[in-house]
């Protein structure tokens, strides 16, 4: 694989830990950010990896970085929060989905833990979407 310059490129390879299971089905149902009145959702681990999540308590603030598996990869600007009064902008300055690596990043609030499934709240993410990795939300911005 190389980049546009000719240089090689690394590949890598990501193996998700789970999948959210959500009310929201699609983008049109969905609301652009979690607090602006996502359902809560249920963050499903697979069975290999919840020993990683053994520490993982009610009330506690996550990040939740999922595959956008909708998304477009071949966007690079976009008008954001797909208004088109907003000025078109660079990817990479907006939280859009559509981008070349599609990586969500979600803070939520933790509401329940019941065995490899951890309920949470304000997660704009839809059914089926890959977790690939959770990190706690530390104080201080650290």
């Amino acid at each position: 694989m190389t980049d546009p310059a000719g240089s090689a490129v690394a590949a890598y390879e990501i193996r998700p830990v789970g999948h959210v299971e959500s009310p929201l089905v699609d983008r049109a149902s969905a609301p652009k950010q979690g607090f602006e009145g996502a359902p809560q959702a249920w963050l499903v681990f697979h069975p290999d990896v919840t020993e990683g999540i053994r520490d993982l308590a009610v009330g506690a603030e996550i990040f939740v970085l999922t595959w956008l598996h909708q998304a477009r990869r071949d966007v690079l600007a976009v008008h954001p929060r797909d208004d088109p009064r907003n000025p078109e902008t660079g990817v990479f300055s907006t939280r859009s989905q559509d981008r070349p690596n599609p990586i969500g990043l979600h803070r939520v609030t933790i509401a329940a833990v019941d065995g490899p499934r951890v309920l949470v709240r304000d997660l704009e993410a839809f059914d089926g979407t890959p977790i690939l990795d959770v990190k706690p939300v530390l104080a201080g911005g650290r």
